[in-house]
């Protein structure tokens, strides 16, 4: 675990959410009101061919906020997710939507209120920006009903809000990692849910494509008013974008609540198995997690020779400003 620090980027770290807002006037689900609790899970046990993985999970999603998921490789984090997708039944308690049991609600009126970004989604050979977009509309598409003006509406505003109006005719494995995220997250926004559920939307990408996609994530929340739950493996972004920070450990919650009452030298130390030293820098809210190992940077070694990168020992990672 190297150390961590958030740069400087557009957004702040989260506060308090803002008002919620729409993308138009059929937006629905895609606007709910801030408050109270959009996805709960009751004693949630999950697993896969009888293999327990996740046991007795209580959580519940502030809804309108960022919810970040972290912990170590293999502890459950996106079994969690999966959990809360429906994509997992689980083997013991329930997940409620709205006050509804997930699993016994019809899978269209689910896909209708629940966008899934799964990790590394596979793309279809040839297939543009604008088809892929468009088919974040099935769910809201009968038997009978036909494309309608709604729908290329819908499929443009979400091209608008993730800034890929321009790339809407280029193929999309001709894209950078950043610009197929925000593709991708542009498909999930046209079904037109107010919950997003994204498992690890920075997998693979670059400092600055992390940073982009994040930043993106940060502004459906505060300006659309949507629900979000994110698994992340960066432990800095995830304090400087989410309003609700969860620490999985062992297929446990091992803490939950306010990204500064969470990220505590003990509780990564509990979490991730790794002493280190906290500090959140004032006023902007800045992260820096630095691992204690059994050694010390080469450029703090006495009589050190200067090397270009050795006086470097932080990793930076990005979030909202």
């Amino acid at each position: 675990m190297t150390a961590v620090q958030t740069p400087s980027t557009r957004h702040a770290p989260p506060a308090v959410s803002g008002p919620a807002g729409g993308m138009g006037p059929d937006a629905g689900p895609a606007a709910p009101a801030t408050g109270g609790t959009a996805l709960v899970a009751q004693g949630v046990s999950l697993g896969y061919q009888g293999r327990p993985v996740v046991e007795g999970l209580d959580l519940a999603v502030p809804r309108g906020q960022v919810t970040a998921v972290v912990g170590p490789n293999g502890c459950g984090k996106s079994t969690v997710l999966r959990g809360l997708a429906r994509l997992l039944r689980p083997t013991a308690g329930q997940v409620l939507l709205d006050g509804r049991d997930l699993h016994r609600m019809p899978t269209r009126q689910v896909a209708r209120e629940v966008g899934l970004l799964p990790q590394s989604p596979v793309v279809p050979d040839g297939i543009t920006v604008a088809e892929l977009v468009s088919r974040g509309r099935h769910p809201h598409r009968g038997l009978l009903r036909q494309w309608t003006r709604d729908d290329d509406r819908v499929v443009a505003e979400a091209l608008a809000v993730t800034g890929t109006e321009d790339l809407a005719g280029r193929e999309v494995d001709q894209l950078s990692g950043g610009q197929r995220q925000r593709v991708w997250i542009a498909m999930v926004l046209a079904q037109r849910t107010g919950l997003l559920l994204l498992d690890e939307p920075t997998s693979f990408l670059d400092i600055a494509h992390q940073v982009e996609v994040l930043d993106l994530v940060r502004d459906l929340s505060t300006q659309q008013g949507t629900t979000v739950v994110m698994v992340l493996h960066d432990l800095a972004m995830a304090a400087r974008y989410a309003d609700h920070l969860v620490a999985v450990r062992e297929g446990r919650i091992a803490a939950q609540g306010a990204p500064r009452a969470v990220v505590t030298a003990e509780t990564v130390e509990q979490v991730f198995g790794v002493r280190c030293r906290v500090r959140w820098e004032e006023p902007d809210g800045d992260l820096t997690v630095v691992p204690v190992g059994r050694h010390r940077s080469t450029s703090a070694r006495p009589g050190a020779a200067a090397r270009p990168g050795a006086a470097a020992t932080a990793t930076t990672a990005g979030g909202a400003s």
